[in-house]
Order: structure tokens, then C-alpha cells, then sequence
């Protein structure tokens, strides 16, 4: 499985979901913003290094933190150098030696942002609940089809009472998961841990158990790692 977390625009909180996603998943995260990576770094190789090839993705996954991660450089160099047209034999790369991937995409509708799309079997929607995010999503649903990456799951982040579920299945044609807006995530996303390992009972961290059923196909057998593949 294969799965791009992709919104309209920035400060939806793509990355968030993304990170607990994998989390509750299982998955690799692969950070694909390209310019603007927001997922934990850390040192050794990382995506602008394999898409410049000077590194084998697989080995650039970083494991033993609360997420598997692929991180992404943050250096302007690192982004120039990077062959964005790589992401996809990277990412395929990584899905054969672990298993699932989830690939968190960069804002908008640009080649960085289509690329994971291409990459991915199926999209997860992240959007804000007002009524201002929905062209924004409504061009990104459209190319995300374009892509072969179907939408799975629309996630409406931040939702305060009564989020406008209905309207917005109707509108994108897909069900929707609500996240509401919580200070337990707010704390495990500054601290860099998915909300289900520091406060599992919280509503948002059945939230992403919910999302992660809702486009996780059953498992067959043990996943996979780097050195037990």
C-alpha cells in the first residue's frame, strides 16, 4: 500500500497525519516535501540524497523512532540537486523491502506535488472544516484521479462541534474522518511522537486508528524490515 497524504494548500496539517497515520498503520513515512520538509530529520542520508543519487532509499529509511521514517533534506542545495522524477522508483524501492508507505506531499498542484500522487495507489484529503479549503481540495481530487491515486479517505483536521461531515462527502464524493482540534496532539506533535503512543485513549488518536482501517487493506503475514526482509 501506497498512500500520499495531500491537501489544497499549507497549514492544513498534511504532516500530522501523515506521521500518526504511519504510526497507527505500521508504515514507512516518507517526507516528500521537497522545499519545505516538516517531519523529523536527524542525521544520515535522506530523500534529496537518494533523488540526487547518492544514496539507495532503502537504506535511507531511518528506524528504532516512534515512526520509520525517510526523512527529507532542508537545504536549498539538497533541493536543487534533487531529481524529483526519482520519487516514484524510490518509494516503490521502499514499499518492496517494508511493506505500506505513506508519502506526506507538499502543498499545491506544481510537479513536486503531483509526483508523490504518481507514486501513490491511493490519497488521503486533508482539510480544514470551512468553506473557504473546499476548491483548494476539490483541484487537488482532480488530480489526484488524473494520477491513478484515487481518494480513499477525506480527513477533516481542527473541527471544533458539529464538523460539516455530510457536506463535505458530498462535495469530494469520498467518507470523511474528523480529527478534532486537540491539545493532546498539539503536545505529541511538538515533542515529535504520534498521539496513539502518548495518549492513546484520546479522541484524536481514534481518530487516526479509524482513518488507518478506514484505507489499510488486511495484512498478510509479518511486515517487513531493513535487515528481515
Amino acid at each position: 500500500m501506497r498512500v500520499a497524504v495531500t491537501g489544497g494548500k499549507g497549514g492544513v496539517g498534511k504532516s500530522t497525519v501523515a506521521y500518526n497515520l504511519g504510526a497507527v498503520a505500521d508504515a514507512v513515512v516518507v517526507d516528500g516535501d521537497l522545499g519545505m520538509a516538516d517531519l523529523p530529520g536527524g542525521t544520515g542520508p535522506d530523500l534529496h540524497d537518494v533523488l540526487a543519487g547518492r544514496a539507495d532509499p532503502v537504506e535511507a529509511v531511518r528506524e528504532g523512532g516512534p515512526v520509520d521514517l525517510l526523512p527529507c533534506g532542508r537545504s536549498l542545495a539538497g533541493a536543487r540537486a534533487a531529481d524529483v522524477r526519482g520519487l516514484v522508483d524510490a518509494v516503490q524501492a521502499v514499499e518492496r523491502a517494508y511493506g505500506d508507505v505513506v508519502v506526506d506531499c507538499p502543498a499545491g498542484l506544481a510537479a513536486d506535488a503531483g509526483m508523490p500522487l504518481l507514486a501513490a495507489d491511493r490519497t488521503v484529503l486533508v482539510a480544514l472544516p470551512d468553506a473557504f479549503a473546499l476548491p483548494d481540495a476539490l483541484r487537488t481530487r482532480a488530480l489526484a484521479r488524473e494520477l491513478d491515486a484515487g481518494l480513499a479517505q477525506v480527513v477533516l483536521n481542527r473541527t471544533g462541534t458539529n464538523p460539516p461531515r455530510a457536506a463535505v462527502e458530498r462535495a469530494l464524493g469520498a467518507p470523511v474522518t474528523t480529527v478534532p482540534e486537540s491539545d493532546a496532539l498539539a503536545r505529541a506533535t511538538a515533542t515529535g511522537q504520534p498521539v496513539t503512543a502518548t495518549v492513546p485513549d484520546s479522541t484524536a488518536a481514534e481518530s487516526f486508528r479509524a482513518l488507518a482501517a478506514a484505507i489499510t487493506p488486511p495484512r498478510r503475514g509479518a511486515r517487513r524490515t531493513r535487515t528481515g526482509r
